[in-house]
């Protein structure tokens, strides 16, 4: 695992990703199998988009209860994009490494 990739929680989602900026964030359960697939993937990302500004972490939905009922989790993984605090894009399932640059690409231009 990245050690750019941030393990985010109720505890810490207001300084690391609501306090502004670019970020993705990729709500996963330890029990689900396209997230185990999908967090390769998302660590990658965290390495290469750090030079970008942007922060990439991963919310465990067992452990961050909180933020899965804020914002609506039903399903995992899901991902869900910020800018500037506020959610402009989400993704629910396990997503090609192209279309997860694609979204990033997107809210950083």
């Amino acid at each position: 695992m990245s050690d750019r990739l941030l393990n985010i929680d109720d505890t810490n989602f207001e300084t690391e990703i609501a306090s502004g900026g670019l970020a993705m964030l990729d709500f996963y359960a330890t029990w689900c199998g396209p997230c185990k697939t999908l967090e390769p993937v998302v660590s990658q990302l965290a390495d290469e988009y750090a030079d970008q500004g942007i922060t990439i972490g991963q919310v465990a939905i067992d452990q961050a209860q909180g933020l899965a009922v804020k914002y609506g989790i039903q399903g995992v993984p899901t991902l869900l994009f910020f800018k500037d605090g506020e959610v402009v894009n989400q993704m629910t399932g396990a997503h090609p490494k192209p279309t997860l640059e694609q979204a990033l690409d997107a809210i950083s231009g």
